[in-house]
């Protein structure tokens, strides 16, 4: 498409006579063209030279912008070795005219501008770093290279920075770059020699883009970027630059990389160093001490530039000045760093998709991205005029009004309507950037109390660093105040006291509070209620990037959405331990997410208990996978058909505590093979007993992230003194003739969760054959009776409070209703499912299930909600009052000690139901029923 037929806007000429001349030299051309270069010449002496200059070359350019530019690359990028200055020199004032005249008609938009002109310093870059190696290396400068290497640059390579690292270069742009070369292409003995080649080859790359002469030039170059500046040579290996990065880089270093990118040379080894980075630019957790580091560099930069005060556009600096260029770049790249480290398609370099991406993940409001995106847009093409005019590296507005009378034309404005929209538009963006890098004042505690306590957490490990001090002393009224509104604020206070002695520090967690002020109120309410979850949060303090992260109060995902996320986030990981500690961190967020939900009355202690469960086999069944990757590295594929992991008593049944372990068996089938075939074969039993090994510590093993889950495995064929992985066959033989009536009981809430499932699907339909063929066995009765009174004997209940252990109890209850679903050969798990099973056998009566199962409800809430707020007993009289209200919010009962009552009643009702029942009573009762009826 030609110029012609995109042209949206011209600009006026502010000097008429130099206009008009320009606008003569092209009569030839449509009346809009002219006028385009009328307006563009009487504004810019810069352009108006360029066009007198190049008028044969972009006379034809007017007809395909695109084509011209893209002709102008490819003379470039064959420049020869002895024209490099005058031909770059040539290509850049084509290019400066081509972009300025597309950008004043509205031909481009501002993303093709700037991407044009990044395009073409791209390629300059490159051809020099080409053009240079070939020479050093026809004059022996290189040693152990030859000419075919000057392709790669011998290793060489450009990291674009900045503005053109993210393809946005400005009209009148200097380029930010780090030389870097790859040490791994040089040997010891040609290491020095090659090392000073690579340095005399960026300096006299520098000079051909940088020297100013009578051609002009191509771009003034910048290298301060790279790490130390001040004491390092202009190009460096990739290892030394690594190693700086990892031992001393700094937030704003980092900030840098988000946008960096290999422009030249060795592009392939530019980008395995950007990424060999990647853990130092993005963090694993939300990053929120970024902020304050951005915070204190724009306050530098205002310093230095003396840009502090109150607006005043005369003389303005639209890149570093308030409401400027910088503050919406610095925002979007804060945001990023916070949290690009989880999100992984936050990683974008330019300014637009980095706004769309974080309005997209919900870290900034849509219509904030909007309007800043606007704003920058409109901030850049001002930017672009005012350096047009002279081809100046200059952000400042006019300081006269001749240069606001130029400005304006330039612009196609009134002087008046220009700078009213200016002042609109960078108090927008102030306003729209300050709070979130200088949140407002936190607000005075109605009242001090507390100095005891509070006097003793300047020697806690969070506030021994003078920047956590610092930060905290921001943040301590709003906390403070917040704690003294909590129903018993005493109590609030010792339990927050608690949670921050725990911390091991505090910068990241107190600039997270700083930044996200609602964390406060959840920190309050976790202190006031659940002293063992603000234990478990001192210890897990990064689970709170799940609560901003999105997500934390959508609908729940079900297992198998959970195994997709935790999926997901350890494919992010390097190696087999990172995928570990990827699905330490994973659990715990999702943790404590339930948490959070029931403690404020989101979900029940039932729906709890079954989030609790989805966490667990999801972490089982997504770890399964990692283990048997790693381990068959080792010793090859698993034999056979492979394995399915079994999830035995509460995980079986679908419904764990917040402090369960994990009941589990493995059982495989090797179908006939004798071993796997690896580095180290196995043979087939010792194989599996290894991985199921493996796969305990992947979850036991305490790391840095902490440990998943305590797991038990004692319910497998012959407990302890069995194989920790039982045959699928030997599991058959052993269930039919030789289990014991304790191991038919835990069959009936067994489940596969993990492995192979088609083979899974055959264990679940073995254990449902088993189950019909063990029904109504003449010695269940007793045996469960026997088993009973050993369990009261060998543990007592741990006074009245004690949900789990006790006569009719949950243990109780979930030992009768496993007995009933055992004698009915039901299939069913769940502890209503099983009752039903019973009455529908004739083992329990209507009223007798309905005890039963009054019983087991009420006794879960109690469990479920003593394990979530003290981790262990239930004792009322120590929970404080938010934990007592949350128990009886849970149960329905006004006062604990009415609840206390109920628990006797209930209790002793159920009690009395499973006595009669294991002593033939309930059975006997039922035939009485039946005779009577016929």
């Amino acid at each position: 498409m030609t110029f012609e037929s995109r042209l949206t806007r011209s600009p006026d000429p502010f000097d008429t006579d130099r206009g008009a001349e320009a606008r003569a030299q092209f009569s030839d051309l449509s009346a809009p063209v002219q006028g385009l270069i009328n307006g563009a010449a009487g504004c810019s002496p810069y352009l108006s030279g360029l066009l007198s200059r190049e008028a044969d070359w972009i006379r034809p350019a007017f007809d395909d912008p695109e084509g011209a530019m893209d002709a102008l690359l490819a003379e470039v990028a064959a420049t020869p070795y002895d024209s490099l200055a005058p031909d770059l020199r040539c290509a850049k004032r084509r290019v400066a005219l081509l972009a300025g005249l597309a950008d004043l008609g509205g031909v481009w938009p501002l993303e093709q501008v700037t991407q044009a002109l990044t395009d073409f310093a791209d390629a300059a870059v490159d051809v020099c770093l080409k053009r240079l190696t070939a020479a050093h290396i026809r004059r022996k400068k290189l040693p152990g290279f030859t000419e075919d290497d000057a392709e790669t640059a011998c290793g060489m390579v450009a990291l674009a920075m900045g503005k053109m690292g993210a393809g946005e270069l400005n009209y009148s742009s200097d380029i930010d770059l780090i030389m870097l070369f790859d040490q791994d292409r040089l040997t010891e003995d040609t290491y020095d020699e090659a090392r000073m080649g690579f340095v005399k080859i960026t300096r006299l790359m520098t000079g051909i883009l940088a020297d100013v002469t009578a051609e002009g030039y191509v771009f003034r170059t910048d290298l301060r970027l790279r790490p130390d500046a001040s004491v390092t040579p202009v190009c460096l290996s990739m290892g030394a630059a690594e190693s700086y990065y990892e031992g001393v880089g700094r937030t704003w270093e980092r900030a840098a990389y988000i946008k960096a990118r290999p422009c030249a040379g060795d592009i392939h080894a530019g980008a395995g160093f950007i990424e060999t980075l990647r853990p130092f630019i993005w963090r694993k957790h939300l990053d929120f001490a970024a902020i304050q580091d951005a915070h204190d560099m724009r306050l530098r930069i205002r310093d230095h530039k003396g840009l502090h005060g109150p607006l005043s556009l005369d003389g303005h600096n639209m890149k570093l000045g308030r409401g400027g260029i910088r503050e919406i770049e610095f925002f979007t790249q804060t945001r990023q760093l916070i949290a690009g480290g989880r999100d992984p398609k936050l990683r974008v370099r330019g300014t637009k998709a980095g706004l769309e991406k974080l309005a997209a993940s919900g870290w900034v409001p849509e219509d904030h991205a909007a309007k800043l995106y606007d704003h920058y847009r409109f901030h850049r093409e001002v930017e672009h005029r005012v350096q047009m005019v002279a081809d100046q590296q200059t952000h400042h507005l006019p300081t006269n009004e001749e240069g606001w009378a130029r400005l304006a034309s330039f612009m196609g404005r009134d002087v008046s309507g220009l700078r009213r929209e200016l002042t609109d538009r960078i108090e927008d963006v102030h306003a729209l950037t300050e709070g979130f890098f200088a949140p407002g004042h936190a607000r005075t505690p109605k009242e001090d109390f507390g100095a005891e306590i509070t006097a003793r957490w300047p020697n806690y490990p969070a506030l021994r660093s003078a920047r956590a001090v610092e930060i905290f002393n921001r943040l301590r009224p709003e906390i403070m105040g917040a704690l003294a509104e909590a129903a018993k604020p005493e109590e609030a206070l010792l339990n927050f006291d608690g949670f921050l002695a725990g911390l091991p520090a505090g910068v990241q967690l107190f600039s997270l509070f700083e930044a996200n002020p609602q964390l406060t109120r959840l920190v309050v309410d976790v202190c006031a209620t659940a002293p063992a979850l603000a234990a478990y949060l001192s210890r897990n303090a990064d689970v709170f990037d799940m609560v901003i992260g999105g997500g934390f109060f959508s609908d729940w995902p079900g297992a198998q959405g959970l195994v997709a996320s935790l999926t997901r986030a350890m494919s992010e990981a390097a190696d087999y331990e990172d995928r570990l500690n990827m699905a330490r961190r994973w659990m715990k967020e999702w943790h404590f997410r339930v948490g959070v939900h029931h403690l404020r009355g989101l979900i029940d202690a039932t729906e709890a208990g079954r989030q609790y469960a989805d966490i667990a086999e999801a972490t089982i069944a997504g770890l399964w996978p990692v283990v048997v990757e790693d381990f068959s590295a080792k010793h090859g594929a698993p034999p056979g058909r492979g394995g399915v992991m079994l999830g035995m008593g509460s995980l079986g049944a679908a419904r764990l505590n917040a402090a369960s372990d994990l009941d589990l068996i493995m059982i495989y089938d090797a179908d006939g093979v004798e071993g796997s075939e690896g580095r180290r074969p196995l043979a087939t039993r010792p194989y599996y007993a290894r991985l199921t090994q493996a796969l305990v510590t992947a979850v036991t093993a305490p790391m840095s992230d902490g440990r998943l889950y305590e797991v038990d495995m004692r319910l497998r064929p012959s407990g302890r003194q069995g194989p920790v992985a039982t045959s699928f066959t030997s599991f058959q033989d052993y269930q039919r003739t030789e289990a014991w009536t304790w191991e038919h009981l835990a069959l009936t809430r067994a489940r596969p969760i993990a492995g192979n499932m088609e083979l899974g699907a055959e264990v679940e339909t073995f254990r449902q054959e088993l189950l019909r063929d063990k029904a109504g066995g003449e010695s269940v009765l007793a045996d469960v009776a026997d088993m009973r009174a050993r369990i009261a004997a060998a543990k007592p209940p741990q006074g009245d409070w004690d949900a789990k252990i006790g006569p009719g109890r949950l243990q109780d209850v979930e030992l009768a209703a496993q007995t009933v679903a055992l004698q009915s050969g039901s299939p069913a798990r769940e502890i209503r499912a099983q009752l039903a099973a019973g009455v529908g056998s004739g083992r329990l009566s209507d009223a007798d299930a309905e005890a039963l199962s009054t019983a087991a409800g009420l006794f879960w809430q109690l469990q479920a909600s003593a394990r979530l707020l003290t981790g262990g007993e239930l004792k009322p009289e120590e929970l404080g009052e938010a934990g007592r209200r949350l128990i009886l919010r849970e149960t329905g009962y006004e006062t604990t000690d009415r609840l206390l009552a109920a628990m006797g009643t209930v209790a002793e009702t159920a009690d009395a139901v499973i006595s009669r029942l294991l002593s033939g009573a309930a059975r006997e009762t039922n035939d009485d029923k039946s005779q009577g009826s016929n």
